[in-house]
């Protein structure tokens, strides 16, 4: 057996990179091995995924010279930013940059760049069909990463866009769970109409990245788009009652009232999805379960994961 090929992890103690660190060290026949970056080898993420057998070591996305360092000897990088880290788009594409620059000078073969629609695509900063945002965005957490796909195909990195879905680990950590109105019954509020929005567990992220980099020749220069399924909010209601054995309401509210919900990022998410909404046919078609399932057999539906995560799902 020659020697295991290294994939560089850019926020290996986050979801997405996690996930991916996770799916490697489980498949020890992949020939590949995994680097995990992260700002501090010393929190108790970095320490677990040390336990587990990464290779755990320093980098910071915002120096470029301590990402060099990390890819270096790297066959393979997954890069993915953090805007609601500092909800600062042109951070997040600074950040983008910088990786790009680091995987072109550490001669990285394959780069899987995590990122999404630049929505301005479809929805020009003089449709008032939804407010602008900080002066130059529609959806800022889509804009600045799609705006940076340009950055990967400048440079000419060998690269894969993948295009990820909404995490349904959201409902846990984002807040976005159901909740009890005044009536004490749950509902799960969503400015989504009747559209049908693409979810996916965030594990099943990192396992179909590492189905890529497996298949590196097939996927180069392409963008993959992945879900688990496409639901409605309803739909999503009905699996959530199922699963914590009570009922669950869907609660549509129009995007200009979830805007004004008031936590930090409202108004992006908000235009997040009513873009996901306005162009549902299109946002769907480019995340397709099954490319999904052929990159990662053990994809899990939504009432698979409910199964596994619903006792973590904070109702108040």
């Amino acid at each position: 057996m020659g020697e295991k090929q290294v994939i560089a992890v850019v926020g290996a103690t986050g979801m997405q990179g996690g996930g991916l660190v996770r799916a490697i060290l489980a498949n020890p026949a992949s020939g590949l091995t995994v680097r995990a970056l992260t700002r501090d080898v010393h929190s108790d993420k970095a320490k677990e995924l040390a336990r587990l057998g990464a290779e755990v070591v320093a980098a910071d996305v915002h120096d470029v010279e301590s990402l060099k360092r990390a890819f270096s000897g790297a066959a393979g990088a997954f890069c993915v930013t953090f805007f609601w880290a500092h909800l600062s788009p042109e951070k997040e594409y600074a950040e983008a940059e910088a990786m790009a620059k680091a995987a072109k000078a550490a001669g990285v073969r394959h780069v899987i760049w995590s990122t999404l629609e630049d929505t301005r695509r479809w929805v020009p900063l003089s449709d008032n069909r939804m407010p602008t945002l900080m002066g130059k965005y529609k959806v800022p957490h889509f804009d600045a990463k799609g705006e940076a796909d340009q950055l990967f195909k400048q440079l000419g990195l060998p690269t894969t866009f993948l295009l990820t879905s909404f995490y349904w680990d959201n409902l846990i950590h984002f807040g976005m769970g159901p909740k009890p109105g005044p009536d004490g019954a749950l509902a799960l509020t969503l400015p989504m109409g009747e559209a049908r929005l693409p979810g996916i567990a965030a594990d099943d992220i990192g396992k179909c990245a590492l189905g890529i980099f497996k298949k590196r020749e097939a996927y180069l220069g392409k963008t993959v788009g992945i879900a688990g399924e496409h639901l409605t909010g309803s739909q999503m209601a009905t699996a959530l009652g199922k699963a914590l054995g009570r009922e669950v309401r869907y609660n549509a509210v129009p995007p200009e009232v979830y805007r004004n919900f008031g936590f930090p990022g409202a108004d992006d998410l908000a235009n997040m999805f009513q873009f996901k909404r306005d162009f549902n046919a299109v946002f769907c078609a480019a995340r397709e379960p099954a490319i999904a399932r052929a990159l990662n057999g053990g994809l899990q539906t939504f009432a698979q994961w409910l199964e596994v995560n619903k006792a973590r799902i904070p109702l108040s």
